[in-house]
C-alpha cells in the first residue's frame, strides 16, 4: 500500500515541483501532471486506455462548469469598470475607511462568507479579489488574502451541501445503521450534529485567522514588512469574528448546516460595515500598502492599479453596488428550497454526459445552466447592468471581449486539473456495472484509487495519531479535487473506517474531516487559477501556493488540537 500511495503522489509532486519549484505556470504545469497522471492509470492501475480517456473528457465537462463562474465573476468586474460602478464603490468604500486592513475584513471576510454561503463553487474568491484590486490592493496580495477567508465558510458551502451531499452519499448505509441502532434519531439529525461541532472546529481559526492574515499582508505586502501593523487591527477583527459568529453558531446549532454561512456572512457584514463607518474598534491609524512604484513586481499582475488617479462617484453608491446587491438576492432566493426556483433552475437548461465513451457511471454532474452563478445571476447581472449604469454598446462589447481574452490560461489549466482529479477518483471504487465492465479489460479489482492509497498509507504510518493528520487528509481531498462536497465523499468513509478501528468519536474525525476539505480551498489549484485569471495573475499559481501554504498549515493545527479537546472530554459517544 505505500509503495502504490508514493506512486499516486507522483502526478501531485510533479504539479508541485513545476508550479512552486520552477515557476512555471498552471497553464502548463497541469497539463503535464494530467498526462504523468494518465500514463500511471494505465501502466500502474492497469486501466483500459479508453476508460482513461473517458475520465479525462468528465473532467473536461465539469471544468466547464468552475469556467462559467469565473467567466461571469470576472464580466461582473469588467461591465462596472467601463461603467464607473467600480470607482463609485471604491470612492464609497474609502469613505467607510480608508484603512485597508478594515477594507479587507469587510470585503475579503465578511463579503466571501456571504457569497460561499449563498452560493459556493469557489465564488466567493473570484468575486472578492477584483473589489480589493479595485480599492489598491497588490493583486497578490488580494489573491492570498481571499482564498485564505475562503476556509471555514466553506464546510456549510450553499444550503450545506458539502456536509448533507458530501457525507450523504458515502456514508448513507453507515447512517442507516447507526439511526437503527438508535444513535440518531434520524440522519437529518445526523447531520445537524456534524454542522454543530464543525462549527466548534472552526470557532479558533475563525477568531484567529483574521488577525493572522492582516499581519501576514503587513509583514509580506507593507511598507515597513511588519507583522506588528497587521495585529493592531486585533480589535476590529475580533468585532468582525465575533459578529460572524453569533448568528453562525446559533443557525448551526438551533437550526441546521444549511445556511450558517449565509446568515453569518449576511448578519455580520451589515454589523461590521455600520460599525466600521462610526469607527468602532477600527485603527487610530490608517495603513494602506504606500505608493504604487514601491511596490514589488511579484505583487503585481496584468491589471494596473493607478493610485494618483482621483477618485470621484460616477453615480449614486446605491446603484453602483446594485449589481452586488441583486447578485446576493438572486443568490439567496435561488438556493431556498422552500422557493421553486431552485428545482426549477435545476430541471431546465441542462447539458448531462451520461456513460461517457461507453463506461457505466462516468457521467458529469451535467452543466446547470440556469443554475450555475456564472450564468445566472452573474452574466444575467452583467446585461442588466448595461442598461441600470446606461453603459454605451461598444463600452459594453469591450467588457465581454477582454473577459473571453483572459478566459484561456484558466480554460486550459482548469480542463487539464479537472481531467486529472477525475482519474484519481476513478481509479478505482468502481460502482458494480463498471467493475463488471473493467474486469471484462482485465483489470484487477483489489486497487484502492489513487487518493484513497494515499489516505490508508498515511493512516497506517500515524496510527493513533489520526486526528492531528485527519483535517489534513480532508485538505488532500480539497486539493486534489478543489471541491470540500467532492473531499468529504472522497474520503467520508475511510475516515469512519478509521475512527472505528482507532475507537475514536466517529462525529469527531468527520468533522474534522469536514474542516480539513473546507481549509483546503486555500491550497487547491482550481481555486488559485480562477483567482489568478480575475486578478490577472497569469503563470503565479506557484507563488501563490508558496504564500496559501501557511494558513494552511495553521487552520490544520488548530482544527487538531480542537479535535484532542473534543477526544479527550468525551464529547460524543458516537
Amino acid at each position: 500500500m505505500t509503495v502504490l500511495a508514493l506512486v499516486a503522489l507522483i502526478p501531485i509532486l510533479t504539479a508541485l515541483v513545476l508550479m512552486v519549484g520552477l515557476r512555471m505556470g498552471a497553464m502548463k504545469a497541469m497539463p503535464i501532471a494530467w498526462f504523468t497522471c494518465f500514463v500511471l492509470a494505465v501502466l500502474v492501475w492497469r486501466l483500459p486506455v479508453p476508460y482513461v480517456f473517458a475520465l479525462s473528457l468528465q473532467g473536461v465537462s465539469s471544468a466547464a462548469s468552475v469556467l462559467i463562474i469565473v467567466f461571469g465573476a470576472l464580466l461582473i468586474l469588467h461591465t462596472l469598470q467601463v461603467s464607473g460602478g467600480m470607482e463609485t464603490i471604491q470612492y464609497g468604500m474609502r469613505q467607510i475607511s480608508k484603512d485597508m486592513r478594515v477594507q479587507a475584513i469587510i470585503i475579503g471576510y465578511m463579503f466571501s462568507a456571504f457569497i460561499e454561503g449563498a452560493a459556493g463553487f469557489g465564488t466567493p474568491a473570484a468575486l472578492a479579489a477584483p473589489l480589493l484590486l479595485s480599492l489598491g490592493f497588490p493583486p497578490m496580495a488580494a489573491a492570498v488574502l481571499c482564498l485564505a477567508f475562503n476556509s471555514f465558510p466553506v464546510t456549510f458551502g450553499a444550503a450545506g451541501t458539502p456536509i448533507i451531499s458530501g457525507f450523504g452519499a458515502p456514508l448513507q448505509a453507515v447512517i442507516r445503521t447507526a439511526v437503527d441502532a438508535g444513535a440518531f434519531q434520524s440522519p437529518e439529525q445526523f447531520f445537524k450534529i456534524i454542522g454543530q461541532t464543525v462549527t466548534i472546529m472552526h470557532l479558533p481559526m475563525v477568531i484567529i485567522l483574521p488577525v493572522f492574515m492582516l499581519g501576514f499582508i503587513t509583514r509580506f505586502f507593507g511598507p515597513a514588512r511588519s507583522w506588528k501593523e497587521g495585529f493592531a487591527a486585533w480589535k476590529f477583527c475580533l468585532f468582525a469574528a465575533i459578529s460572524f459568529t453569533v448568528p453562525y453558531l446559533l443557525m448551526a446549532w438551533i437550526v441546521g448546516p444549511e445556511a450558517p454561512s449565509l446568515v453569518g456572512g449576511l448578519a455580520g457584514l451589515g454589523i461590521v460595515m455600520f460599525g466600521a463607518k462610526r469607527g468602532f474598534c477600527v485603527p487610530k491609524d490608517v495603513w494602506t500598502f504606500g505608493n504604487v512604484a514601491q511596490w514589488e513586481e511579484s505583487w503585481t499582475g496584468a491589471i494596473a492599479y493607478n493610485e494618483k488617479a482621483e477618485l470621484r462617484p460616477r453615480m449614486d453608491q446605491i446603484r453602483a453596488w446594485m449589481p452586488y446587491i441583486l447578485i446576493g438576492a438572486i443568490l439567496v432566493i435561488t438556493r431556498l428550497d422552500v422557493l421553486p426556483l431552485k428545482a426549477w433552475m435545476n430541471r431546465y437548461a441542462v447539458l448531462a454526459f451520461t456513460n461517457i465513451l461507453g463506461y457505466q457511471g462516468v457521467s458529469d454532474n451535467s452543466i446547470k445552466f440556469l443554475y450555475l452563478p456564472g450564468t445566472v445571476p452573474f452574466m444575467l447581472i452583467a446585461v442588466v447592468t448595461i442598461w441600470m449604469h446606461k453603459i454605451p454598446r461598444a463600452k459594453a462589447a469591450g467588457a465581454w471581449l477582454d473577459t473571453l481574452r483572459k478566459m484561456k490560461p484558466a480554460a486550459v489549466s482548469l480542463c487539464a486539473s479537472v481531467a486529472l482529479v477525475k482519474i484519481f477518483q476513478g481509479s478505482g471504487g468502481f460502482n458494480a456495472a463498471l467493475a463488471a465492465q473493467l474486469a471484462e479489460a482485465g483489470v484487477p479489482p483489489s486497487l484502492p484509487s489513487m487518493p484513497m492509497a494515499m489516505a490508508a498509507a498515511m493512516a497506517s504510518l500515524v496510527g493513533p495519531l489520526w486526528p492531528v493528520f485527519s483535517s489534513y487528509a480532508g485538505g488532500l481531498g480539497s486539493f486534489i479535487t478543489g471541491s470540500n462536497t467532492v473531499s468529504n465523499m472522497l474520503f467520508g468513509l475511510f475516515q469512519w473506517d478509521i475512527a472505528e478501528q482507532l475507537d475514536l468519536s466517529r462525529v469527531v474525525i468527520l468533522s474534522a474531516q469536514a474542516v480539513g476539505g473546507a481549509m483546503g480551498n486555500m491550497i487547491c489549484v482550481h481555486n488559485i487559477v480562477a483567482v489568478c485569471t480575475v486578478a490577472g495573475l497569469l503563470n503565479r499559481e506557484g507563488d501563490i501556493i508558496k504564500k496559501t501554504f501557511w494558513p494552511f498549515l495553521l487552520y490544520g493545527a488548530a482544527a487538531a488540537v480542537t479535535a484532542y479537546v473534543l477526544l479527550g472530554i468525551g464529547y460524543s459517544a458516537f
